[in-house]
């Protein structure tokens, strides 16, 4: 038998079973139960009515948090010469070309976000078996396959961030820090859920949002009332 923390206990008695809280009570509450010595990440998980086998059913879009995510998000940039004091200036951690591609080939993949430019994905597809399965592999639908690298990179940096549902239907994505106050948690929170919302795809049937759950790193999970975001 699994033995539960007294912290975990605290927090279980917290969380009213089987209540879907209104988004506001959720972010409050997900601090409350919050008890690592470190600036958990606030995560959300809603569950779709969608079957991702399906192309005409595959929910993927972006998102630019109002408030950020809390995480520094080190971005390389792979670039043309003329492109690098562009990348630089916005912010890029790494930028360049030929160096990096080696370096990528060679197992280096220590970067959150990789952007590049058209002229260059004939190069930068070939590391696809290496950064797909990492959720590294840059494609124009998410924006980091672009001319324009220096206002991609500022918006990373800013909060951006992309998803896509699923094998099981579900979207899941962090959405700050339990150090953000419960009104910047709810603001970001709301943003991305009406953000998912508005990529509802034409051929889904039934009930497209089925659940969102919030919590925190360990945390036990808070169910969110739909309706609380849709107001």
């Amino acid at each position: 038998m699994a033995i539960i923390s007294k912290n975990k206990k605290e927090s279980l008695k917290k969380i009213e079973k089987g209540k879907q809280y209104k988004l506001d009570e959720a972010t409050t509450l997900v601090k409350e139960i919050s008890f690592t010595k470190f600036d958990s990440s606030v995560d959300i998980d809603v569950r779709l009515g969608v079957d991702p086998r399906k192309a005409n059913q595959m929910v993927r879009g972006i998102v630019t948090l109002p408030h950020g995510t809390g995480k520094e998000k080190k971005v390389l940039v792979l670039c043309t010469p003329e492109k690098e004091n562009e990348a630089k200036e916005s912010g890029a951690d790494y930028v360049g070309l030929d160096e990096y591609i080696e370096k990528i080939k060679g197992g280096w993949t220590d970067v959150d976000v990789v952007i590049t430019m058209p002229q260059v994905m004939a190069k930068v597809g070939k590391l696809g078996r290496i950064l797909g399965p990492r959720g590294l592999m840059p494609n124009p639908k998410s924006g980091t396959v672009t001319m324009d690298v220096g206002k991609a990179v500022q918006e990373i940096k800013k909060g951006k961030i992309d998803f896509k549902v699923d094998k099981y239907g579900i979207v899941h994505t962090s959405i700050g820090k339990v150090s953000f106050s419960k009104e910047k948690l709810a603001d970001n929170a709301r943003e991305f859920i009406r953000t998912i919302i508005k990529l509802k795809p034409a051929s889904a049937k039934g009930t497209y949002m089925k659940s969102v759950c919030m919590s925190s790193t360990m945390s036990s999970g808070i169910h969110i009332d739909v309706k609380s975001v849709e107001d």
